[in-house]
Parts: structure tokens; sequence; C-alpha cells
């Protein structure tokens, strides 16, 4: 605030994430309140429910929604050069988030389809070698990555949950996963697919903080099994 302004009337001030300022964000209530002449403050937040009452009485509140599906679509074919198959894949996985939209472009070649079945059937049929013959594998994929692929699996169990309550797409056409999320209909309930994806949750949350991957999917790959073959949701407690 202490800078001039040389090419405009006004000085903005850009501020992110304020709902993690926590008491200190008192210290700026009187400047907040009695803002310079012509200055403007923008705070960006995810959760304006953790923002201080006392931050959020002195501003006005615009919240901005995600993206549709259908926006993103037509953004990616226009902006990215993306084909219209690719693109409606990429969208459902970005739920609404452009740039998490760019980042999944980046692997949108990769396979996670056969990736997933690889890792089920060794899980529920092939067993330990090639269990551990997948996650050692999967180790290697690096953080990103292996973001993506849990993303997947819990975009393919929501799709499954859907057809369960719907007995048909999200979109009213079947997708290149559609089948993949029938199968995954037979094998595991919806109680056990809820549990699942917060299982697959926790472990993004973990990998974003630069867990162990062999740790990580070792354990994920015994809490699948007994979930789908033992029915124990209680492991997501």
């Amino acid at each position: 605030m202490s800078l001039k302004s040389f090419e405009s009337e006004y000085k903005i001030l850009i501020m992110w994430m304020p709902e993690f300022l926590g008491k200190e964000g008192n210290k700026l209530l009187k400047l907040i309140e009695e803002p310079p002449p012509n200055t403007l403050f923008v705070f960006v937040a995810e959760n304006d429910g953790l923002i201080l009452p006392t931050i959020l009485s002195r501003t006005q509140l615009v919240k901005i929604p995600l993206l549709s599906n259908q926006e993103l679509e037509a953004a990616l074919e226009l902006k990215e050069g993306v084909n219209i198959t690719k693109a409606a894949q990429v969208a459902a996985l970005a739920e609404g988030n452009y740039r998490e939209a760019l980042q999944l472009l980046q692997h949108a070649e990769d396979d996670w389809q056969g990736m997933l079945r690889e890792w089920l059937n060794a899980v529920l049929k092939t067993g330990p070698v090639a269990q551990v013959k997948w996650i050692e594998e999967t180790a290697k994929l690096g953080r990103e990555k292996q973001k993506q692929f849990l993303k997947y699996f819990i975009h393919l169990l929501e799709q499954a949950i859907r057809l369960r309550a719907m007995d048909e797409p999200a979109n009213g056409q079947p997708s290149a996963d559609h089948d993949f999320a029938l199968r995954l209909n037979k094998i595991c309930g919806i109680g056990q697919q809820e549990a699942i994806i917060n299982e697959l949750d926790k472990a993004s949350y973990y990998i974003e903080r630069n867990a162990n991957g062999k740790m990580l999917f070792h354990a994920l790959s015994i809490r699948l099994y007994h979930i789908i073959s033992n029915k124990s949701v209680i492991l997501v407690n």
C-alpha cells in the first residue's frame, strides 16, 4: 500500500486465502474499514465460512460458481483445440475447474482405465505378487500422475453411483467409462463405493503432502480388499 500508482488511478491489493489469516487478520481491520483513497482490496477465498467474521462484515461477498461441464468442454475445444470426446472426458474429471482441466490434458493419453483394471485384478484375483508389481510401477509415476489416477477412480465410482440411482449417465449418453462403471456396480454396493471414495480422498490428501508412494498404495490395496471382499466399510473410520 506504500507504493504509488503511476499507470492507473486505483491501487488493487489481491490477497489469496484470507481464511488462513487467523487472529492475525484483526490487524487489517482498520485498514479494510478505512482504506487509503482509490484503493481496492480483493480477498479470494475457497471457504468464506472460515474467514474472521470481523473481516467478512467489512467486505462485499461475491460468489463465483464453478464452470459447468458444457462450458469447460467448449473452452477446451475452442482454446486448446481438443476434440469433442476428449474434452467431455476431461471436463467430467475437472469438476468445474479450468486449471485442473488443463493439468488433466497433460495426462489425457494415459490409460487410467487399464491401470485401474490391473489394480483391481491384483487386489481381488491375482494376489500379492501382482499387487507388489503394480505398486512398484505406480510409485514411480510421481505425485501428479498418482493424484490424477485416484481422481479418475473417484470419478468412475461417482458415475457408478449415479447409474445405480438413475440407470443412465449424467449427460444422457453412455461415455467411454460407462461399461466400467457398470462393472463396478457388480463388484460392490453403494456403501462400499462410498467407503472407497473416502479412502481415495484421504490417499490424495497424503500424496499432496509427500507420502511415500509404495507405503500408501500398499495400505490402500489392503483397504480396498477388505472393503470389497469382506464388506468392511468400517475401515473408513
